[in-house]
């Protein structure tokens, strides 16, 4: 075996073992579902979109878009946001499914709903 012949070997090999590798990302790549996410405004004392149904793995994020300060509390206590100032936001993910009722703190009459479903 000629030394020309040796390096033409690995090189083609060491291409053929590229090549494979990103094939195998792109399919990894495809497969993967991108992360849901889902946005509730705070506008006027209100919650737009009081109801909204995602699936389990999602993150929902409040924006508060009014001139006061707001709250997220979950009527369970299992999510809990500082307070919101104009243009803040609080995230949470939703790992599990079930009916999550949350109201304002400071303002109690404001409610809203999250419904997560697999």
């Amino acid at each position: 075996m000629t030394k020309a012949f040796k390096i033409l070997t690995f090189q083609a090999s060491t291409l053929l073992a590229g090549i494979l590798m990103m094939s195998v990302v792109a399919d990894l790549a495809r497969a993967a579902p991108a992360p849901s996410t889902a946005a509730v405004s705070i506008d006027n004392f209100t919650f737009k979109a009081p109801v909204v149904t995602v699936r389990p793995g999602t993150t929902v994020t409040w924006t508060n878009g009014d001139d006061i300060p707001h709250t997220v509390v979950s009527k369970d206590g299992v999510f809990k946001s500082k307070v919101l100032d104009t243009g803040d936001r609080f995230s949470f993910t939703f790992a599990k499914t079930g009916q999550f009722s949350y109201f304002c703190s400071l303002h109690p009459h404001m409610t809203g709903t999250i419904i997560v479903k697999a």
